[in-house]
């Protein structure tokens, strides 16, 4: 028997990422016992509120929806389903795979649509990951007809499928066949196409002494890899057998019309093709799908389609127990999830998506239940979700199809094994009307185009050419000018476009400053010196969750501290005032502010390659893991420079893997006195591996500090590495700069490419910003106070109102050595300290720190021209402590 050198894990358990730092994974039994948030002790609920309803073609609409929260301080989360109509004529689904029909090559669902004419389409089967096995679907594909692949002998594996009739159906299903050689000896057929897996319940290795049929559409050099078998196998072309081969995989190319059947088993099935498989005689193979509910069996073109998937989700309208074990699919957590079901007269199926990006975290598997049965669902399955989830559709006059919402890495999808897409087979129709294309939404001072889109009868595009078009907003929030749009101020507003009788509107949204609940900015340098230009990009989370850029030319920015510019997305510091510990740069959109607090300070070139003469190499961890390091010209965007190039291929590793740039023999390149950050340019390979740097410090301990907690993406970016924070203090040495491909969710993750590093630049501030740090001692209802012992007078005596002690602000704020604003107009208070900037508004609760909206624990009142705040607000948030004396009711600020 031959040796089994590495058990396969199903798919199921390795699918989704790792979670986003700080998220929480729950586990449970098969029927659960973990309660979903929106069922919880805490009574909250979750609401689906449909959002909008657009048309793809004839019998297809896309619809948004709302996971609203009974708690407003929650994230909404988004739903996005595909309502397919399965009894118009001119609508089919099929299953959508690999490039050219192959099931072992992965590709997008955008790539599967565009290469077969979809219209729309959702991802679809787990499968496994890794170089251990082939991506192949782990339940039944068929497409048109046709099966490619056939069920696992797995536990509680649901398939969604549409028959030849057009009527949808979810079931459980297993593969039966046999082989019938010519002198009238049968064989039975395991499986169709499959790789090397783990049967259940019973734990055995899936082609042990077993006979599998392989077709063309496997196109991985073995059939399959890691099966721990040694094959015969048989060539059948047009039901001849035309070559046989004993304990070797056959070199001959499978034709269309041919297929291999691939055996094990001395006395079993590698016996029966050497005993009764003869060249030149013939064979015939037939196979079926098998019900495991009622038993009725199915040829394959009993069907239109297929989809597998993994487990039940929805019976007969209500939420079923699960048929699997859903921790491997992280189902008690909140993820991306896919799924489709079917309404109860099986006139209507459900494709469904929910998002995961930004403040949006996804959903549990429960209350992805109540999702669909929100929805009308009588039956529905859980397909593969995370970084798996996908959607994507045409909109409406558009001939190309496009992302339907954000996928788990953003604009970037994830290649998989199949997919449900939706096809039109309408004819060309007469014109019908219009819609406008364009960003919905927007942001004041930005600027978005608009052109005129056309459609037929059935939904489907029409070239506009010739159709003048006359534009108009029915609220003034921006200015058209030739098909563009200039927002000028936040709201929502109608965008109506009309060409002779034909006219459509859709809505237009700008972002105001009260959707945002947090507005971040990352500089590329916090080094405060003349001359600096530093890159600020800035980016707003929104209420319900989205996180988007804001456009440079959005931006407002103050400068204290210091004089600059901002252009472009960039600031140039100018002018850095004397004696200035800080520099403050403020950005403001709609009046919404954060900071990038920035420190008088140097930088130094580490080191840009121009002039390196140390050697530089690469090693990989397991040992399998191969790849080189260079210093390299003529690298895209550094055509002229040399630059430092690392590739990569952890395709025959296994476990936690790791790729390494070693520079200098591993004696690597010093570093002067104690610099607090790193700042360099990285060519990424959007491969979502963990970047990371490895120092020695002076006194020989070695220092690890990550670069990026993934590389999500491609070209050249700058990249800020706060060494502080890792710990690396004194003279050191940067020895490595290394990927690391981490074992969980590697399926998530690239196994080659591609990286480049260039500029790599240290920062030399201050290790903290000086502020005083006063003793302040006041009592209610008195002007006489100390400061670090000293007696002064305030402007006006603390006081306490609703249990809460207010105390004059300026003058706190001047004594802690903060700069003080204030704005008349919008009654707003600017307070910016060391490294933190608070704003108030007076008769608000409403507070902001650093960028983050948050509630106070009192309003800030005007006393005669006075502005008084709750003594813990001003003082808490701007890193001091307070301490009450109830007796001696003395307020106390150290």
């Amino acid at each position: 028997m031959a040796q089994h050198t590495q058990q396969v894990r199903p798919k199921g358990y390795l699918l989704i990422a790792p979670l986003l730092a700080g998220a929480l994974v729950l586990s449970s039994s098969l029927n659960g016992g973990f309660v979903p948030r929106s069922y919880a002790a805490t009574a909250l609920t979750y609401q689906l509120v449909k959002q909008t309803d657009a048309i793809v073609t004839s019998g297809v609409r896309e619809l948004s929806y709302g996971w609203v929260p009974s708690d407003a301080k929650l994230p909404t989360e988004a739903i996005h389903v595909l309502q397919v109509d399965l009894t118009n004529p001119y609508v089919k689904l099929d299953a959508m795979g690999g490039p050219k029909g192959s099931v072992t090559a992965k590709q997008s669902v955008g790539a599967m649509a565009k290469e077969t004419g979809a219209v729309a389409g959702i991802n679809g089967d787990v499968f496994r990951t890794g170089i251990s096995t082939e991506a192949v679907p782990m339940g039944a594909q068929i497409t048109s007809g046709k099966l490619l692949v056939s069920t696992e002998q797995l536990t509680g594996m649901y398939a969604f499928g549409v028959t030849n009739d057009g009527k949808p159906m979810i079931d459980q299903f297993t593969f039966t066949g046999k082989v019938t050689a010519a002198d009238g000896t049968t064989f039975a057929l395991t499986g169709m196409n499959k790789s090397a897996y783990m049967t259940e319940p019973n734990k055995a290795y899936s082609h042990m002494d077993a006979l599998y049929i392989y077709t063309n559409a496997w196109t991985a050099p073995e059939r399959p890899v890691n099966s721990s078998t040694k094959p015969t196998e048989a060539l059948v072309v047009d039901g001849i057998v035309t070559e046989i081969s004993v304990g070797t995989p056959i070199k001959t190319a499978i034709p269309a019309n041919g297929y291999i059947l691939r055996g094990h088993g001395d006395k079993t099935a590698a016996d029966f093709i050497k005993t009764h498989l003869i060249v030149g005689e013939p064979v015939q193979s037939e196979y079926a799908l098998q019900s495991l509910t009622n038993g009725a069996t199915y040829a394959e073109n009993a069907f239109q389609m297929m989809v597998s998937g993994h487990t039940l989700l929805v019976d007969q309208g209500v939420a079923s127990a699960f048929t699997r074990n859903i921790n491997g699919v992280s189902g008690s957590a909140d993820r991306a999830r896919t799924a489709v079901g079917y309404s109860q007269d099986g006139s209507t199926a459900y494709l469904v998506t929910v998002e995961e990006n930004g403040g949006r975290e996804g959903v549990t598997l429960k209350e992805l239940q109540q999702i669909l049965t929100s929805l009308g669902a009588w039956k529905a399955i859980n397909l593969d979700g995370g970084g798996s989830t996908t959607m994507v559709s045409r909109p409406l006059g558009e001939f190309q199809i496009q992302l339907s919402h954000p996928t788990f890495y953003g604009t970037t999808q994830r290649l998989v094994t199949n997919g449900i897409g939706v096809y039109t087979t309408a004819p060309q129709g007469e014109l019908k009307g219009i819609t406008a294309s364009g960003p919905r939404t927007l942001f004041v001072g930005g600027q978005a185009s608009y052109s005129l889109k056309a459609y037929d009868t059935y939904y489907n595009p029409l070239d506009p050419m010739g159709l003048a078009a006359v534009w108009q907003l029915d609220k003034a929030i921006g200015t058209f000018n030739g098909g563009t749009l200039t927002a000028t101020k936040p709201g929502k507003a109608t965008l109506s476009v009309s060409s002779g009788q034909a006219s459509d509107k859709t809505a237009i949204e700008v972002i105001g400053e009260a959707q945002i609940s947090q507005l971040t900015v990352e500089p590329s340098s916090r080094v405060l010196r003349p001359g600096a230009v530093i890159s600020v990009p800035v980016k707003a989370t929104l209420s319900d969750g989205r996180q988007l850029s804001v456009p440079a030319a959005s931006i407002k920015w103050e400068f204290r501290g210091f004089t600059g510019k901002a252009e472009g997305g960039k600031i140039t510091v100018d002018q850095v005032q004397k004696n200035a510990t800080a520099g403050y740069a403020i950005a403001r959109y709609d009046g919404y502010g954060t900071v990038a607090v920035l420190a008088p300070g140097t930088e130094k070139t580490l080191e840009d390659f121009e002039k390196a003469t140390y050697n530089v190499g690469f090693a990989g961890t397991p040992v399998e893991t191969v790849g080189t390091t260079t210093i390299s010209t003529g690298i895209l965007g550094r055509e002229n420079s040399k630059v430092l190039v690392m590739d990569y291929d952890f395709t025959n590793g296994s476990g936690k893997r790791y790729a390494n740039a070693v520079l200098n023999d591993g004696k690597g390149i010093s570093i002067a006195d104690t610099p607090n950050t790193l700042t360099l340019d990285i060519l990424g390979d959007q491969s979502s591996n963990w970047l990371r740097a490895e120092f020695t410090d002076a006194k020989g301990k070695t220092v690890y500090i990550t670069i990026a907690d993934k590389i999500d993406w491609s070209g050249w970016k700058n990249v800020r590495v706060d060494l502080a924070a890792g710990g690396l203090t004194g003279q050191s040495k940067l020895t490595k700069l290394y990927l690391v491909n981490q074992e969980e969710g590697q399926d998530e993750r690239a196994v080659t490419g591609e990286l480049a590093f260039d500029n790599l630049v240290l920062q030399y501030p201050p290790a903290q910003i000086a502020v005083p740090k006063p003793t302040i001692v006041m009592t209610v209802g008195k002007k006489d106070a100390k400061v670090d012992g000293k007696k002064v007078t305030l402007p006006g005596a603390p006081f306490n109102r609703a249990g809460t002690n207010y105390v004059p602000l300026q003058y706190i704020a001047a004594k802690l050595g903060a700069i003080y604003q204030w704005d008349n107009a919008a009654k707003k208070i600017t307070a910016l300290r060391g490294d933190r900037m608070l704003e108030l508004w007076v008769g608000s609760s409403k507070m902001i720190l650093n960028g983050k909206r948050l509630a106070a624990t009192g309003t800030p009142i005007l006393l005669k021209n006075n502005v008084y705040v709750p003594v813990r607000v001003i003082t808490e948030q701007l890193g001091m402590k307070v301490e009450w004396d109830p007796k001696k009711k003395t307020i106390t600020i150290h």
